[in-house]
């Protein structure tokens, strides 16, 4: 199992967005993101998948077109699939965490489903990419993924590699210091939670 060393937990500033690794204190600063790995050791640490453009083909002058009686209506595009979360697991990680909370004195995170699908996308992501980091290789924190997903307060992340259960994974996170601090911030009201089988990669995205 891998915890990501030697900070913490990615995380946010009123003013910006920051990142600390696991094992340190959870102050907002950037830390640099770690090398891929592929040890079967569970791990911890964020990312977000970019955005991809593409441009649209030129037009191709041809003759007028013949129009044909047609009884067809037209077609309409089928909407992007967006990424199924595995409410099981999630159920459990927000259940850990709101034990957790509780006993700390801080009221209960909501799920919430846009953070679902940003966590859900990151775990997806580093698991068909393999890499395991706060960033993607293109560069995108955290808080640009949360609210291209539709939530406009991003407030931290936890991610981790290689545990194969909730209690494991949480056991983990709460034995490091700067996750241990995102999951037991008052102020964070927001979770979502997302988990890749293959290699299992989790992301846990706070919000405000």
């Amino acid at each position: 199992m891998w915890l990501h060393d030697p900070a913490g937990a990615a995380t946010l500033s009123s003013a910006a967005s920051g990142q600390s690794d696991l094992g340190g204190d959870p102050t907002g600063s950037f830390a640099k993101p770690p090398s891929p790995s592929t040890s079967s050791t569970p791990t911890v640490t964020s990312s977000a998948p970019a955005p991809s453009t593409s441009d649209s083909p030129s037009p191709t002058p041809s003759s007028p077109p013949v129009p044909t009686p047609s009884s067809s209506p037209p077609s309409t595009p089928k909407p992007t699939p967006q990424p199924k979360v595995d409410t099981s697991l999630a159920g459990q990680i927000v259940s850990l965490v709101n034990d957790q909370r509780a006993d700390a004195g801080c009221d209960p995170v909501a799920e919430e489903p846009h953070l679902d699908t940003a966590a859900q996308k990151h775990s997806d992501d580093m698991s068909a990419r393999d890499y395991f980091s706060h960033d993607t290789p293109e560069g995108v924190h955290f808080d640009e993924r949360i609210r291209d997903a539709g939530y406009s307060k991003p407030g931290a992340e936890n991610i981790a590699k290689g545990a194969t259960s909730a209690a494991q994974v949480m056991e983990m996170w709460m034995n490091s210091s700067g996750h241990r601090a995102n999951i037991l911030n008052c102020s964070l009201t927001k979770l979502g939670v997302g988990v890749a089988k293959s290699g299992w990669y989790w992301t846990q995205d706070f919000g405000y």
